[in-house]
Order: structure tokens, then C-alpha cells, then sequence
């Protein structure tokens, strides 16, 4: 997969099963019937816009309208499928394991954002939470301390309580990461 902005890779390969069903899909119409149920769970979870382009893109649109009206994150996941249908070898790896790196840096920047009081980022860094605590264990954890990241809480103590060694080590970089940005 060619180099993303990590923000954007992060995205692309939290939703790689889904890119590559939809370019799947779109080869091989024998697979829109399991593609639909799929669709139709992501509706019912508030994935309204993403799944509406999906299935403009099924249905034969490659043009950059079917992105018209998509939050960030899906239309980052809707480039992604684009770019899939023109070009396989942009496809990210369906069985990568998200790389923890790519995420304290992300995740550092998007709570110093919101708790500089961009709404934006805010709204999206609460959907993120959202899904992180339907994970549950460390995900969990860590998704009822965002909001005290946000707010200016620091004292890793207190943000790691619970946590196993792997979320006590993705709040330590975020917190490094924290410490980075607010020096500047």
C-alpha cells in the first residue's frame, strides 16, 4: 500500500475488511448478497453516508460526487475503495494488525486539537471513543479517558488505572506525544 498520512492509514487500515469487500464486490457481483448484510448492519450503526456511497460506487459511480456530503473518516474510506477499483496494489493488508505507533501520535494530536476547543475534531475523536469502549478490555479503558485527556487531565495514574501493560503503554505515548504538542 503506497504511503498515507498516518492519520489517513489508520483510518484505511481500521476498515480494510470493508475496502476490500466493496472492490470484491464490485468484480464480482456474486458477492453484493453477503456485501448487503454488512451494509445493512454499518446503517444501523450510524454509518448512514458511508454506506449510501458504497452503494453508489456498486452501483457503477467512480466519480468524486459519491463523496459529496461524507464526514472525514468516510470519506477517507470511500477514497480508499476508489482507489482500490483503479489501482489493487493501494489496497491495505485485510490481516495487518494496527500498528500502536501510528496510534498514540494520532490520537495525541486529535486530543490536543479538541482541547483547544476544534469541535471537529472532538465530534470524531468521540466516535473513535465510542467505538474503542464497544471493544472492550485496554480499548475500553482507554476510551473513558479521553475526555479527561481532553479536559487537561495528565497524571498517568490516574488515566492507566485498569489497564494492562499494552494500554498503559499507548497512554504513556500519548501522554509523550501531549507532552511534545504543548511545548509548542
Amino acid at each position: 500500500m503506497s504511503q498515507l498520512p498516518d492519520k489517513t492509514q489508520q483510518i484505511v487500515q481500521a476498515h480494510a475488511a470493508l475496502i476490500h469487500r466493496v472492490v470484491l464486490a464490485c468484480h464480482n457481483r456474486a458477492q453484493v448478497p453477503d456485501l448487503d448484510q454488512v451494509l445493512k448492519i454499518a446503517a444501523d450503526n450510524g454509518w448512514t453516508e458511508l454506506v449510501a456511497a458504497i452503494r453508489l460506487i456498486l452501483a457503477g459511480r467512480r466519480d468524486p460526487g459519491v463523496l459529496t456530503g461524507l464526514d472525514e473518516e468516510d470519506g477517507v474510506v470511500a477514497q480508499a475503495i476508489l482507489r482500490g477499483l483503479q489501482d489493487p496494489s493501494t489496497l491495505p493488508d485485510p490481516n495487518a494488525k494496527p500498528d500502536p505507533t501510528l496510534a498514540a501520535p494520532g490520537l495525541a494530536a486529535m486530543i490536543h486539537q479538541s482541547g483547544r476547543g476544534n469541535t471537529q475534531v472532538l465530534q470524531i475523536l468521540a466516535g473513535m471513543a465510542e467505538q474503542m469502549s464497544r471493544a472492550g478490555g485496554d480499548m475500553a479503558r482507554l476510551a473513558a479517558a479521553i475526555r479527561p485527556l481532553v479536559n487537561g487531565e495528565r497524571d498517568p495514574e490516574k488515566l492507566c488505572k485498569g489497564m494492562g501493560a499494552q494500554g498503559e503503554g499507548l497512554v504513556l505515548s500519548i501522554l509523550a506525544e501531549l507532552g511534545k504538542l504543548e511545548t509548542h
